[in-house]
């Protein structure tokens, strides 16, 4: 072979070779294009996931952050009394409760507000709760005798409790400072207000907090599809028991949903007021988790009743009313959580 021939194979070798580097370049900048793409794609997914989860509703969701000490502003300890405001009736219905019970007694005992009455009507414990009961001697009134379930320790209670209006906590439940001197003025100043309620922070066993609801304004006719008053935060003047009557002993579960229903059929007014009222503890023993299928049956009971049907779980999220008020939870939220918003 020649050199001339030798030098044209080369070049035509390194023709094909540079072809091909070429090839994988072109090749290379496509993968580039894609995983350039796909990082894209995923940074717009996280800032949406991110956008989403700060704007998704909280209500019904109890474990929202890592457990923090339970906090309030310093106006809360310093609610003013008013004075020759109503008298409260509390009762707090309670069955072996004594991890509990001491912390809901305090939160009640504590109160700035003195013109109540408080009973805790303990239907026979085997725990220590007795022995928590009787260490606070004459600062309680307490009884302890069987009982045929929540409702009817309720209406025991108030049996033997006094007071213009009522209200019931249970035993694992606590009161936020401030709240009996706050729902006091909040009565007086609204005499044409029957019930009241405020919203709620979530505590963990040990007390610690992991979550608060913030509630949009009275929904009379979404309540009667869903039930989202936090119950320990619930006060009621004394008229709406007498026209209504008591809690419904054949209520194991949705005892306070039957008695709001009834209240609203029976055209009592509700406020919602712009205040955390109460801490609602989670926990594994609480009757909320151990007796989730008699709630499903009671729910479905006084759905059939109000409304005439009993919607499904997808017709009660597509209801208007529900969409309306998660977007105003949602809201209200947000703006509490920026500081705009002053609970």
């Amino acid at each position: 072979m020649s050199e001339d021939d030798a030098s044209r194979d080369l070049a035509a070798e390194l023709d094909v070779t540079l072809k091909k580097v070429e090839a994988l370049e072109r090749r290379l900048e496509r993968w580039e294009s894609y995983v350039d793409s796909v990082q894209r794609q995923q940074i717009e997914f996280q800032s949406s996931f991110v956008f989403r989860s700060k704007f998704r509703p909280l209500l019904s969701k109890y474990s929202q952050y890592p457990e923090r000490e339970v906090g309030v502003p310093r106006h809360y300890i310093d609610t003013p009394v008013a004075r020759n405001g109503p008298r409260i009736a509390i009762v707090t219905p309670s069955l072996n409760q004594g991890r509990y019970l001491r912390a809901t007694i305090d939160s009640v005992l504590s109160q700035t507000y003195r013109n109540f009455s408080y009973v805790v009507q303990d239907g026979g414990s085997r725990d220590d709760s007795l022995d928590v009961l009787k260490s606070y001697a004459e600062q309680l009134k307490w009884r302890s005798e069987p009982d045929s379930g929540q409702a009817d320790a309720i209406n025991r209670g108030f049996a033997g409790a006094d007071g213009e209006v009522m209200a019931y906590l249970n035993s694992d439940d606590t009161l936020l400072p401030g709240t009996l001197a706050y729902v006091a003025r909040a009565f007086i100043d609204r005499p044409d207000v029957d019930l009241v309620y405020g919203h709620r922070v979530v505590i963990e066993r040990e007390g610690y907090e992991i979550g608060r609801w913030v509630l949009p304004p009275h929904d009379y006719e979404l309540t009667k599809w869903v039930d989202f008053i936090p119950q320990e935060t619930l006060f009621w003047r004394r008229r709406v028991w007498d026209a209504i009557g008591p809690f419904d002993e054949s209520f194991q579960f949705a005892l306070d949903w039957d008695f709001i229903l009834r209240a609203q059929a029976a055209g009592f007014k509700f406020k919602r007021l712009p205040r955390f009222l109460a801490c609602f503890r989670v926990h594994d023993m609480q009757k909320t988790s151990a007796q989730s299928n008699v709630g499903d049956e009671e729910c479905k009971r006084l759905r059939q009743q109000h409304l005439g049907f009993i919607p499904s779980t997808v017709q009660i999220r597509n209801h208007p009313r529900y969409h309306r008020f998660m977007r105003h939870h949602v809201m209200c939220h947000r703006l509490y959580k920026l500081g705009l918003f002053k609970y």
